[in-house]
């Protein structure tokens, strides 16, 4: 059966440019050759939702459970190349955040990554292209199932959102999940998502952070 807009899968998958280079990847030996600090696990997510690449998302869409190579252009990947992103910062900047800028290291503006093109007497050239912008990229994907189980996409979305592990429940149109009020807060800011995908209710059951920590 087609998979459709809002259908769960789990997937396999290595991300890499047209010249060969894997950037991205959930499979051991793809991450390993690659030397990637990255998690070996399979992915699951919720299709047409944001929480992959959108080109590979949109591709998805419609298929069967199974491989697919999907080759992406630049404006379908991470977009092409902006000359008005390449900007003048000064060197003051840097010496106010108590670092060097040194050419070819990356640099955060605020939540904006620029890497680092020259440093020149007070001025310093920075891209904030993505590093990947201009680039064709390759996909490759193994969708290995369709997830319908409740728990699993709760999980899924929790993962995706917090990077943490909360325990949770399901029960009637309603998920609860246990933490401090820290992260009771933050988690509080995806009630609409969670009701808009998972038609579940959003309840935080509040508990000490020393219980969170023995947890």
């Amino acid at each position: 059966m087609p998979l459709k807009k809002r259908d769960f899968i789990e997937i396999e998958f290595t991300g890499k440019i047209k010249e060969g280079n894997v950037f991205d990847s959930n499979i051991k030996n793809d991450i390993q050759k690659a030397k990637l600090n990255l998690d070996a696990k399979p992915f699951v997510f919720c299709l047409g939702e944001g929480m992959f690449l959108k080109g590979v998302d949109d591709f998805l869409v419609g298929k069967e459970i199974g491989k697919y190579e999907i080759e992406l252009k630049p404006e379908d990947a991470f977009g092409n190349r902006n000359t008005k992103f390449i900007q003048v910062v000064p060197i003051k900047i840097f010496h106010q955040q108590k670092t060097n800028p040194v050419p070819g290291t990356l640099f955060n503006f605020d939540g904006r990554v620029a890497k680092i093109l020259s440093v020149s007497g007070g001025r310093v050239i920075v891209d904030f292209n993505h590093p990947l912008a201009g680039k064709t990229i390759i996909y490759n994907v193994d969708i290995s199932r369709k997830i319908d189980d409740m728990n699993e996409k709760t999980k899924a979305m929790i993962d995706f959102f917090t990077k943490k592990d909360f325990k949770f429940s399901v029960e009637n149109k309603k998920l609860v999940i246990e933490a401090d009020s820290q992260f009771g807060e933050f988690l509080k800011l995806f009630k609409d998502k969670f009701k808009e995908i998972l038609d579940l209710d959003l309840e935080i059951k509040e508990i000490q952070r020393a219980e969170v920590e023995k947890k």
